[in-house]
């Protein structure tokens, strides 16, 4: 089975660091990855009364297995690195064609 793993990664000051290491990361250990940020996404949410946004960076990558320790200690990683609540990792099967 194939996973296609992304990571909604928000843009905020001093991501840059934390943007090149994650690089690094899934490069070294996936063997490649995709950065959709020429057209950087917008989230939006409701948190309380108001409503909160945030640019973002997904970032991709496709692995034959799913380490969930893995991905859960990267988004805890992210987390605090770039001062943010959540972080959102996701995982989808892919069928190849």
């Amino acid at each position: 089975m194939t996973y296609r793993i992304e990571i909604f990664l928000p843009l905020v000051e001093d991501s840059e660091a934390a943007f090149r290491n994650l690089r690094r990361d899934l490069c070294e250990r996936f063997g490649g990855l995709t950065a959709h940020n020429r057209a950087p996404a917008e989230g939006v949410w409701r948190d309380g009364n108001g409503t909160e946004k945030d640019t973002i960076v997904i970032i991709e990558v496709m692995t034959e297995t799913l380490d969930r320790g893995f991905w859960r200690d990267l988004r805890h990683r992210l987390e605090s690195a770039l001062g943010q609540k959540e972080i959102v990792i996701r995982a989808q099967t892919v069928e190849r064609l």
